[in-house]
């Protein structure tokens, strides 16, 4: 298992990145949808919870086939997707992220949200094992390398300045000490693939992966600022059910596409855990030699 723990500041405040961060994940969600694939969400519902009280409880299913890397590409299914369970008890969170085809695989995300500038050094109280394999990994969302391929002028936090808050662009290198707000996320992120001589390389990847779409995404929460500043929970839970109406049908017609090209799937033809493995060794065996 590799941990890592993620730090990314934002110049607001907890109670306002509450709202931020859901009309995010839906237009975010809604937008990587148009594109043939995305977010299903199956599940959108309030939980209670002994200990860390009321929350919501969402389940989706990420269709990501295209975006995987070729040598994972070639031996999954035409529709291949990712289970995401988030329970939701802001300022904590817990996302699982699991997969049928792939059970020895998991990603395990703990998330606290502080108003600091990423300065509390133990936010998750992880124990003395914990803290000594733990990578502390700082994302700046305004001077860290940006994909590429996911760049938009509009949404560059070092040229935006929202018309409504007046904050931005995060121009200087020390912004995170010297803007008011500030927050921080949290992170604690657990990635698990129990597959012997590709343990390393996926873990790895993933958490590449992961650092990308928080990048991506605290970015876009404060980009978009204009467009949800002011709204409140019944606005945004609103706005929630509307959009994720409209995505479930663009993802439901893509997976239609997408069965009726390949041929009929038996559990004779699906690839078992097992066999997952011996065709992933091949995989790695050619591309080291």
């Amino acid at each position: 298992m590799l941990l890592k723990e993620y730090r990314i500041c934002m110049p607001l405040t907890v109670d306002e990145y509450r709202i931020g961060q859901l009309y995010m994940i839906t237009k975010h969600s809604h937008e990587q949808s148009s594109q043939g694939e995305g977010v299903e969400v199956v599940k959108n519902e309030p939980i209670d919870h002994p200990e860390h009280g009321k929350g919501q409880l969402t389940e989706k299913r990420i269709y990501l086939s295209s975006r995987l890397p070729s040598w994972v590409a070639s031996f999954v299914p035409n529709i291949f997707y990712i289970t995401e369970r988030a329970e939701n008890y802001y300022p904590y969170t817990i996302t699982e992220y699991t997969c049928s085809f792939v059970p020895r695989f998991s990603i395990h995300i703990e998330t606290r949200y502080k108003n600091d500038n990423g300065c509390t050094e133990n936010c998750m109280k992880l124990d003395e094992e914990e803290l000594s394999t733990r990578e502390v990994d700082f994302v700046d969302i305004a001077h860290d390398e940006f994909p590429e391929k996911h760049y938009k002028e509009e949404e560059d936090v070092l040229k935006f300045k929202s018309k409504k808050t007046q904050r931005g662009p995060l121009l200087e290198k020390d912004w995170k000490e010297k803007t008011d707000p500030i927050m921080c996320s949290y992170k604690v992120v657990r990635v698990k693939f129990e597959v012997w001589g590709l343990q390393t390389r996926v873990e790895a990847f993933s958490h590449r992966a992961i650092r990308d779409v928080l990048l991506v995404g605290h970015r876009q929460a404060f980009a978009w600022i204009d467009e949800w500043f002011g709204m409140n929970m019944d606005d945004i839970r609103m706005y929630e059910k509307e959009m994720h109406e409209v995505t479930n049908k663009k993802v439901g017609a893509a997976e239609l596409q997408a069965s009726g090209a390949e041929s009929p799937s038996t559990p004779n033809n699906t690839p078992t855990d097992s066999s997952l493995e011996k065709q992933m060794q091949k995989v790695s065996v050619s591309e080291e030699s």
